[in-house]
């Protein structure tokens, strides 16, 4: 099963809320192997004023990623280095919303003239899990918010956790998905493959819906894509 392969999980903060034109700020990658847990955490100088709004999420400020923060390009680098090389075996990255942290550092690694993890894996990224359309396919009719926060609540794995600080947030989605892994044991047993074509066809019937409310108010639907979102 592919739960008992090494797990990679995967976080990011950023300078906004679209992954096409936002920034990276801080990123964890946490290393789930036998029973080990092995954390990397980094802060990057983004290059760009971070926004007030995004300060008040994640807490950083412009100055302290100036003056504390690796230059992005490095760390971007690093990061796709690390991601790739555990895809590249067949092991999955788990990340909670997938398409915006995945979409965001294909963005960033091209404007930084980087290759992307798509060019380093010679195909298209994965495996991925993303607990957030795990748990979408499991129990689509559920009412109620999920975020993170939320998931952690209604599977009773919540902690004392500091959401969007990109450490704590890998935490508690590895968390939330051992939780679904529990009640939904089939979701453990499955093939991969099949696990992600589970996931697309629920992010699918999601963003089917979102994107027929905007042209319905007359609002562009942004580009769309699971686990990397990619203009048409």
């Amino acid at each position: 099963m592919w739960t008992n392969n090494p797990i990679i999980g995967f976080d990011t903060e950023t300078t906004g809320v679209d992954p096409h034109t936002s920034r990276l700020v801080t990123a964890s990658v946490v290393l789930v192997e036998d029973g080990r847990t092995t954390r990397n955490y980094w802060l990057a100088d983004p290059g760009v004023e971070i926004p007030e709004q995004a300060q008040r999420v994640h807490g950083i400020s412009t100055e302290k990623a100036r003056e504390e923060g690796r230059p992005v390009r490095d760390v971007l680098d690093e990061i796709a280095d690390i991601l790739c090389n555990h895809m590249q075996q067949g092991f999955v990255v788990v990340a909670y919303n997938a398409s915006y942290d995945l979409t965001l550092m294909e963005e960033e690694l091209a404007r930084h003239g980087l290759a992307t993890m798509a060019e380093r894996l010679g195909r298209e990224v994965g495996p991925i899990v993303d607990p957030f359309m795990v748990d979408k396919s499991c129990d689509r009719y559920r009412k109620g918010k999920r975020r993170l926060e939320n998931l952690a609540q209604h599977y009773g794995v919540a902690q004392d956790d500091a959401f969007h600080n990109a450490e704590a947030d890998v935490l508690a989605t590895l968390r939330v998905l051992g939780a679904i892994c529990r009640k939904y044991p089939d979701i453990a047993q499955m093939d991969l493959a099949e696990l992600e074509k589970l996931q697309v066809e629920t992010y699918n019937d999601q963003r089917d819906f979102f994107d027929r409310l905007n042209r319905e108010k007359g609002r562009p639907t942004p580009p769309r894509g699971w686990p990397v979102a990619r203009a048409q």
